[in-house]
C-alpha cells in the first residue's frame, strides 16, 4: 500500500513539472490588421500545418464543414459596413466557416463568433452573408494555413485563403467612395447649423467676441427648421450681452413658452427669471 501512494505521488509530481514546461503550439495563432479604403478589416485565426498530410478531400473532407483554420473560431471584424456578394454586411465580427470542394468554396459568415471547431447546431438564421467562390490551384505546396487581404484598392479586397495547393479568394466592397462624397459635399457646403450654433454658445461661455457670437447664433437659428428651447435660451443670453434686450426678451418668451409645452421645469425657470431680470416680468 505504501508503495502504491508513493508510485501514485510521483507521478502526480512528474505532471505537475509537465504541465510547466511551455512547447509550440501546433496551430499557432495569428492576427492581421488591414485598412481597406476607409474601413478597418480585422481577423483573427489559428494556422494548421500539412506535416506530410493530405488536406482537401481528406483531413479537410469535400462537402462538410469546415472551421477555416484550427482551435477558436477564424474571426473577421469590419469597422463599417461591407458588400459580400451583392449583400450588405453589417459593421461588426463574424465567424467563418467554409465548405470546400475540389472546384469551389461556399463561405459563410456567421454571427456567433464564440468556440471552436464547427457548431453542434447549425443555425441558419445566423449566416449573415454567405457566398460560392472559385479554387485556383498553386504550383507549390502552402505548407502553414495562410488568411490574407489581397488586391487593394480604395473601395475593396479579396479575403485570401491558401492551403496546400489551393488558393480562394472572397471580394468584398467597402463605402470608401460614398463616406468620402457625404464627406465632400458636407465641407463644401459650408458649416452646419449646430457648427454655428456650438461657436456661438462658445464665444458666449468663453465671453469672447459677442457681436461674433449673435451673427453665428442668427445664421444657426435661420438654418434650423424648428429651434427647440435650449437653443432660444442660449440666443436670448447672447442678444441680452449683445445689448439688444428686446431681441432677448421676445426670444426668452419663445423660449419659455418651448419649455412649458415640453414640460421642462428648469428651462421655464431659468427663462422667467431672466424675463424679470429685464424687466418684462
Amino acid at each position: 500500500m505504501k508503495k502504491l501512494i508513493l508510485l501514485l505521488c510521483v507521478v502526480s509530481v512528474s505532471f505537475s513539472m509537465n504541465a510547466q514546461i511551455t512547447t509550440p503550439a501546433p496551430s499557432p495563432a495569428s492576427k492581421i490588421e488591414q485598412k481597406v479604403g476607409l474601413t478597418d478589416v480585422t481577423v483573427d485565426y489559428s494556422r494548421p500545418s500539412m506535416r506530410g498530410r493530405t488536406i482537401f478531400g481528406n483531413l479537410v473532407p469535400y462537402d462538410k464543414l469546415w472551421r477555416t483554420g484550427a482551435n477558436a473560431y477564424t474571426t473577421i471584424e469590419f469597422s463599417t459596413d461591407v458588400t459580400i456578394d451583392g449583400k450588405e454586411l453589417k459593421a461588426g465580427k463574424y465567424s467563418i466557416f467554409t465548405k470546400p470542394t475540389a472546384s469551389n468554396w461556399e463561405v459563410f459568415f456567421y454571427t456567433d463568433t464564440q468556440g471552436g471547431g464547427t457548431p453542434r447546431d447549425w443555425d441558419e438564421s445566423k449566416v449573415a452573408a454567405k457566398t460560392t467562390v472559385q479554387t485556383y490551384p498553386i504550383p507549390m505546396d502552402i505548407e502553414t494555413f495562410t488568411i490574407s487581404i489581397d488586391d487593394l484598392t480604395n473601395n475593396g479586397a479579396n479575403l485570401g485563403m491558401m492551403w496546400e495547393k489551393t488558393y480562394v479568394g472572397i471580394p468584398f466592397t467597402v463605402p470608401t467612395d460614398t463616406t468620402v462624397m457625404k464627406d465632400i459635399e458636407s465641407t463644401m457646403a459650408g458649416p452646419s447649423a449646430g457648427d454655428y450654433y456650438t461657436a456661438a454658445v462658445y464665444y458666449l461661455d468663453e465671453d469672447k467676441d459677442i457681436s461674433k457670437a449673435k451673427e453665428w447664433m442668427d445664421k444657426a437659428m435661420s438654418m434650423t427648421k424648428e429651434p427647440r428651447f435650449w437653443q432660444l435660451r442660449q440666443q436670448s443670453l447672447i442678444y441680452a450681452k449683445a445689448g439688444d434686450k428686446k431681441a432677448a426678451i421676445e426670444t426668452a418668451k419663445k423660449s419659455l413658452t418651448a419649455a412649458e409645452a415640453a414640460g421642462n421645469d428648469d428651462y421655464v425657470k431659468m427663462n422667467k427669471d431672466s424675463l424679470k431680470e429685464w424687466g418684462a416680468l
